[in-house]
């Protein structure tokens, strides 16, 4: 059994829901008085918010395994680690990120909380039984800077990331037609022939199909992945050393991406491949330039990238779960 520990908010997937090996178990988020110093709220905060974890930990079945995503670490991983003593059971801490390095945007490196922060982490960090990330750069920095071993689990999409069927978006462009004029076919069509900007539908036939010289349709956000030509990617790692899951999720639907650059993003995006790295707006413009001023041929980079992706046959998150995280729960720490 497993028992989900977390704020309540997003409802989570339906098949977690109705499974009855799953309990659900609702943080409630606590609202803190705003008196006295900035710092000293904050210190109040996280004794408060100790107390509330470890109350509910141990309200639960003993568990053998406690898995905790970092971030947010501060304080459950030092309240996690005084459960796990308390109930016999090991520690597996999810690195996805640097909590610390989340804060440095706010309050600067050198600020003191931040630096208190770091200190925490790595120590308590290092106390787990298993550690897993989702880098081999975050790999090496671990071990290298805080003498901890971990395994890299790379994000990969959900099964529910695939490419959309030409059918699929020709009925998503048809409905958003309605509402939004871009979308619309804009001419004079036989009664046989339902069109959209991009697709055309022809009732004889029964099949969808692209137009010639339709317009690319690029996005940023997740909501029509599967539907689009071509991703864009701002996300800039605080650490440098994790990588962007709506890249995960553009990739699992097979849709090229231009990505912007940080240290570890080749692990992902491979320049030229599946996508294009670009380090400024500069970069940025010429390289959508270049795709959209080939858009929609055949030999253009984009359906050269969207084949490559095709082929790679992407290893998806449960597969990659079972390869690489389930033998841990057969294991002894060392």
């Amino acid at each position: 059994r497993v028992a989900f520990l977390g704020y309540a908010g997003t409802k989570p997937h339906s098949e977690i829901i109705s499974n009855g090996n799953i309990e659900i178990v609702p943080l409630t988020e606590l609202k803190i008085w705003q008196v006295g110093p900035r710092f000293f709220q904050y210190i109040i905060k996280v004794i408060v918010q100790s107390f509330q974890l470890l109350y509910t930990l141990l309200r639960i079945a003993p568990p053998g395994y406690v898995l905790l995503q970092n971030p947010p670490g501060l304080p459950s991983i030092v309240v996690s680690w005084i459960f796990c003593l308390l109930r016999n059971s090991k520690l597996i801490i999810d690195w996805h990120n640097y909590g610390y390095t989340l804060m440095g945007l706010t309050h600067g490196k050198r600020h003191p909380i931040v630096r208190i922060a770091k200190w925490y982490e790595e120590l308590f960090g290092s106390l787990s039984s298993y550690n897993i990330c989702v880098t081999n750069a975050m790999k090496e920095d671990l071990q290298r800077n805080c003498n901890i071993r971990a395994i890299t689990l790379y994000d990969k999409p959900a099964s529910f990331f695939k490419e959309t069927h030409l059918s699929e978006q020709h009925n998503l462009f048809i409905r958003l037609s309605k509402d939004y004029a871009p979308f619309k076919a804009g001419d004079h069509l036989p009664d046989h022939v339902e069109r959209s900007a991009f697709t055309q539908f022809d009732a004889i036939s029964g099949r969808a199909t692209h137009r010639l010289g339709r317009p690319a349709l690029l996005i940023s956000s997740t909501s029509w992945t599967g539907s689009a030509d071509l991703g864009v990617c701002l996300h800039k790692s605080s650490s440098g050393l994790d990588l962007p899951m709506k890249v995960v999720d553009m990739f699992g639907c097979c849709l090229p991406v231009c990505a912007v650059h940080f240290r570890c993003l080749h692990e992902l995006v491979k320049h030229e491949v599946n996508g294009l790295v670009f380090k400024d707006w500069g970069e940025l413009a010429e390289q959508l330039k270049m795709l959209f001023g080939e858009f929609p041929a055949e030999e253009s980079h984009l359906a050269l990238f969207r084949r490559n992706l095709r082929r790679s046959k992407q290893q998806r998150w449960d597969e990659s779960w079972e390869e690489i995280v389930f033998p841990l729960f057969n294991d002894k720490p060392n």
